[in-house]
């Protein structure tokens, strides 16, 4: 899943208001093995203003009218790669949602709500979009600096029980739901590799895991790096980690990387005959 910024104030610093180029972001995220684009018209960071719902939707708009034909010149980089790409949106908010979902276009909601009520499990249902819930508390883009888990996995399991249901019962197919462990969301840097460590314990589950390791904080906590752009090789690692939890899906800016880190496990993990 490669990650497009339709903003100026994208932590990672590679977010973009000009539409064609956030197209270009896309195309070339595409080209190094990327199965899912997932674009973003806000940016996720709690000392940043949130937009209007109508700017966000202005974003989501100028990027979607110039998607469908971004990409039919270009050819898959291999047999394994999903074509034609898929499209995911990020946001949260429902008066956003309800203005994008009826785009055809859309087959994946990102939702970093975690899901307070079924309104967004419901529109999903209703537009025939799967959805990603992602484990946080609270309310997004409001920093918790402070929330204490005793066992961080043993409540993430908890909070997914809940949320499927909540999703099911909102109408959405169970097979349309991913699940998000939300690194760096409302969670500590012990937390976040606790959560990279016991990823495993999600595959009770069965449903596909998200890995959003890419350029986080806690990478550069570890590593003692300010700069996000500067930890990729650090995302490489904890892409390894989550591979190894049972991630499928792994959330990133530097696909290529990704794509090669991806390569060389897979071969690792194969028994020639």
């Amino acid at each position: 899943m490669g990650i497009v910024n339709v903003n100026d104030d994208s932590f990672s610093g590679d977010g973009t208001l000009d539409f064609d180029a956030a197209i270009e972001q896309a195309r070339e995220q595409i080209r190094y093995g990327a199965d899912v684009i997932d674009v973003g018209a806000e940016s996720a960071r709690t000392n940043r203003a949130a937009v209007t719902v109508d700017e966000e939707v202005r974003r989501f708009g100028g990027f979607l009218e110039r998607w469908e034909n971004s990409w039919s010149d270009l050819q898959p980089k291999d047999s394994a790669q999903i074509w034609p790409p898929i499209l995911s949106v990020n946001t949260w908010r429902p008066d956003v949602v309800r203005e994008i979902l009826p785009n055809q276009k859309v087959e994946l909601l990102n939702d970093m709500s975690a899901l307070p009520d079924e309104t967004n499990a419901r529109l999903c249902a209703e537009h025939g979009t799967a959805l990603l819930i992602m484990h946080s508390v609270g309310e997004p883009k409001v920093p918790h600096l402070h929330q204490q888990w005793a066992d961080v996995m043993k409540s993430m399991e908890w909070f997914f029980e809940e949320k499927i249901a909540l999703a099911l019962q909102a109408g959405i197919d169970r097979d349309a739901l991913v699940l998000d462990p939300g690194i760096d969301f409302a969670k500590q840097r012990d937390d976040n590799l606790s959560v990279m460590r016991e990823l495993s314990r999600l595959q009770r589950f069965d449903r596909p895991i998200l890995a959003p390791v890419s350029r986080k904080k806690v990478i550069g906590e570890v590593l003692g790096i300010a700069d996000p752009k500067d930890r990729d090789a650090g995302t490489v690692a904890c892409i390894a980690a989550c591979m190894q939890g049972g991630a499928n899906i792994l959330r990133v800016h530097h696909v290529a990387a990704a794509w090669q880190s991806v390569k060389v496990l897979h071969a690792l993990n194969s028994k020639r005959d």
